[in-house]
Order: C-alpha cells, then structure tokens, then sequence
C-alpha cells in the first residue's frame, strides 16, 4: 500500500493519503482546514506534483518508430497537467531523439532513477535489467503494449517476486490486437495530434500520385507491391515512396518513381503531395498503424490490406478502402484515378473519422487512465 502525509512547519498532520483515505479529497480536506493558508496550499501543490508524476519508459532507437512517436506524444499531451519524465531502457538510445527531447538515462551509480509514481513502459520491458531492483518501487505499472509476440507480453506481464512492483495493467492499442492475443486490457489508439495534418493544395497539372510512407525496413513491404507499383509507372502514374529504400534493387529507374529514405520529410508534409494513401506490409503485421490515420488525417481516401489494427476504423467504400489481393487493389486505384470527386468525398470522410477518433473528449478520457 502507499501512504503519502502532509505536515505543516508546526509538525500538524495536514494530509494523510492511502488506499482508503483517497489523495485528492484527503487534501482537500486538509487544505480548507489549515490554518497557515499560503504554506498549507504550497505544500498541497508539492504533493499533488508527487502524488502525479508519471515515469515514460521507452527505448527510443529509431526517432521514425512508431512507439518512440506515441511515446512522445503521450509525454506532451501529459505534460499539459501533470509531472512526466521521459527514460531510455536501451543503451543504443537515438542521440537525435536524446539531443531534441528531455529524455534521462537510468543511471542508479549517478542516482539518475525514477523515483515512485506510476511506471508506464511503452514498447519497452525491464526484463533482464539490473536497475528496477534499485529503483523505488512504483505505486502503479502499465505497459502498454504494441506489438504480437506473447513471449514479449509474458516478459513483461510476469513480474519478479523479489521486485515486489505492483500488478501490471495491460494497454492494448486495437481491438485488433486484443482479439489476436485473446488477452484483457484497456484499449487506447495511439495518441496523434491530428492538428499536424491538413490536405494539401490541388495540383491539377500533375500525374495521379499514389505512395506511403513507414521506415526503411524489408518486413514493412509487401512482395506483390512491386508488380503493382510497375503497372502504375506504365500507366503514366507516379509513384512516392518514403520509407523505400528496402526497394532501390527492385524497382527499375523511372521517371515517375521517387523513393525517399525514411525521415526526408516529416508525416505532415510528405503525405498532402499524394493523391492516394496505398498501404500493405510484409512480414510485419500492424497493429495500429498510425500512419494510415495520419493520412486520413490529411484527408487523403486510404487503400490499404485488410489485415491489420486500423481495418477496424475503415468501413470499405465509405471513409477508404479495404483489399484481399493486388488485382483489388488495382481496380481500386483506377477507380479513384478516374474519379475526382469519389476521392475528395472518401478523403473527407477519412478526416472525420479521425476527428471523432481523437476528439479532444476522447484523448481526454484516455489521458485520465495515466492520471488516476
């Protein structure tokens, strides 16, 4: 159990909080009913701050990943009312990542360590670490967890008994996901400012552009995809890719191809010069994939494989398009390149779908997980 008291200078017990006497009426309480007013409501701010500090945990490698973005994301939307620290648990830490934000190191030998509140490990697990045994305990664990391995989620589910840290509550990120693993847990979508994002401005003079945009690894791209981005470069359409250095060795030269290293432009730019969002991966199975919503967000219509975490926000026809196959996929796409205006209503759709998704009263609701 956790027990946090609150003294005035004279040595009066003014706040007294556990699991039966609940912090926030406990020092209301004491608050109104302290005698040094100015002192007491310093000291009611200090524990407040104490009682809400929130430890992020993530190893931040790849400042294009997408649990180091919802990581950050979460941190700023926090950040708005609460006290947030951000920590690397990997060694090979981004320096970028480390030089642009305030992210710490664990370091018990420089006592440079979380010190209480609530642990929330974000695509990361302190499994086969030393440094949770020196580290105070927290009063809350959350993982929230993002990908399919059950060997992952048994490492950071099961916890060590000589640790003595709390039960940890799973947060999923789809239903999608849930459903896969057959686990219970709260689902949270990864949080995006959708404010970022907008449609770009009409270029009627230039060839129907379709791409996508994920990191430069092999399992983020399908084995098909290359026949189907060929029959579009034969078409007279063009074809952008960031994120597509994994196919410099498949795709011949061409002038309407453009492949783009991961990171040459941030989301928020790159994806208003496309026409149409068209995404599949390979190996890797989504379980969010947050990039699709940040192209609805930019009210681009999404065409996209129907296996994976966002299908479930895509009514087919309606605000995008789900495909089994690549001959589906191409009809798709010549649909939309023949038809403007089914683009522009589809797209338009998309973006309202993100709104209601993450609706200031949604993120909200959400946020206040982590704050309790």
């Amino acid at each position: 159990m956790t027990f946090t008291y609150l003294y005035a200078s004279s040595g009066q017990l003014m706040y007294e909080a556990s699991p039966e006497n609940s912090a926030p009426q406990a020092l209301h309480r004491a608050v109104r009913g302290c005698r040094h007013g100015l002192e007491c409501r310093q000291l009611a701010r200090h524990a407040v701050s104490t009682a809400t500090m929130i430890h992020l945990f993530n190893g931040f490698q790849n400042p294009f990943g997408g649990s180091e973005r919802e990581t950050l994301e979460l941190y700023r939307l926090l950040s708005a009312d609460c006290r947030v620290r951000l920590w690397a648990t990997s060694s090979r830490a981004s320096e970028d990542l480390m030089r642009e934000f305030p992210i710490r190191r664990v370091s018990p030998a420089t006592r440079n360590v979380p010190d209480g509140g609530t642990y929330v490990f974000l695509g990361a697990h302190w499994r086969n670490k030393v440094w949770p045994y020196l580290i105070p305990r927290p009063r809350r664990l959350v993982y929230v967890f993002n990908t399919f391995h059950p060997k992952l989620l048994a490492l950071t589910t099961h916890r060590s008994r000589l640790l003595g840290w709390p039960g940890a509550e799973l947060v999923l990120i789809s239903d999608f996901q849930r459903r896969m693993l057959r686990v219970e847990g709260v689902v949270h979508p990864s949080p995006i400012d959708i404010e970022r994002f907008s449609p770009g401005p009409a270029r009627p003079n230039r060839p129907f552009t379709v791409g996508r945009l994920s990191r430069d690894t092999a399992d983020k791209h399908h084995a098909d995809d290359v026949g189907l981005y060929e029959a579009l470069l034969a078409n007279g359409d063009a074809v952008r890719i960031q994120g597509g250095m994994p196919l410099k060795d498949r795709l011949a030269p061409h002038p309407g191809l453009e492949l783009l290293p991961q990171g040459r432009f941030a989301a928020e730019q790159f994806l208003p010069t496309l026409d149409v969002f068209c995404y599949r991966t390979g190996a890797h199975v989504e379980t969010f994939g947050r990039v699709v919503f940040e192209a609805m967000a930019c009210g681009l219509p999404v065409v996209c494989h129907s296996y994976g975490g966002y299908a479930d926000h895509i009514r087919h026809g309606e605000n995008g398009f789900l495909f089994e196959t690549t001959q589906q996929a191409a009809r798709i796409l010549a649909e939309l390149k023949a038809d403007p205006g089914l683009r522009a209503t589809v797209g338009h759709r998309a973006r309202q779908t993100v709104e209601r998704l993450f609706s200031p009263q949604a993120q909200q609701e959400r946020l206040d997980f982590y704050r309790s």
